[in-house]
């Protein structure tokens, strides 16, 4: 009995990976990251094609309570386990919040891949310290007004029924209580 076996060839494919720093991080602390993305890259046989620091912006939503984060994304070319391992070591970084690696390219020859030395090459976070205010419990649970929104009475909150314009009051109905039961016939009402 002969069993057929095939050797899968393990293709190169273009992925690109934006990761997202606390938007407290430093210029070392994100520098040390991009290094350990680069490191990872190499080490696992691709070539690293952009790197852009796209600096802090606010999230779509709220990570943990995090409301703004620092954006950085890279482009790269690989094989096989290339993409777990990098997700793993970001996962493993405190500094990085979120991560999304997408497929761009499914064939790529590695040696036809074009790399310019000045995409590639990180440019150091310089960020300005992060003034952002603290909202207070009242005002997160809209207990406190706005000052951007002009304070209005009581009365113009609340419309104000003239005597033309009162709603009908509704009469009373009176429920009477459930009729007792009838007797069958043979049976005698008790006294």
């Amino acid at each position: 009995m002969a069993i057929a076996t095939t050797t899968q060839t393990l293709r190169n494919k273009e992925y690109e990976t934006i990761y997202i720093l606390r938007s407290d991080v430093d210029a070392d602390t994100a520098e040390k990251v991009q290094g350990r993305v680069a490191e990872v890259v190499t080490r696992e046989s691709g070539k690293l094609v952009k790197v852009e620091a796209w600096g802090r912006r606010k999230l779509a939503y709220p990570v943990g309570k995090a409301k703004k984060g620092v954006y950085v994304y890279v482009k790269f070319v690989g094989r096989g386990g290339l993409v777990q391992e990098l997700e793993r070591n970001l996962k493993l970084s405190d500094a990085v919040i979120k991560w999304q690696t997408v497929l761009t390219n499914e064939h790529v020859e590695l040696d036809a891949v074009q790399i310019d030395p000045e995409e590639v090459k990180y440019q150091r976070l310089e960020l300005a310290p992060e003034a952002e205010e603290q909202e207070s419990r009242e005002r997160a649970l809209g207990l406190v007004d706005l000052p951007d929104q002009p304070h209005r009475s009581r009365e113009e909150r609340e419309p104000d029924f003239a005597d033309d314009d009162a709603p009908e009051s509704t009469p009373a109905v009176k429920v009477a209580a459930p009729a007792a039961p009838a007797a069958a016939e043979g049976e005698e009402e008790p006294s």
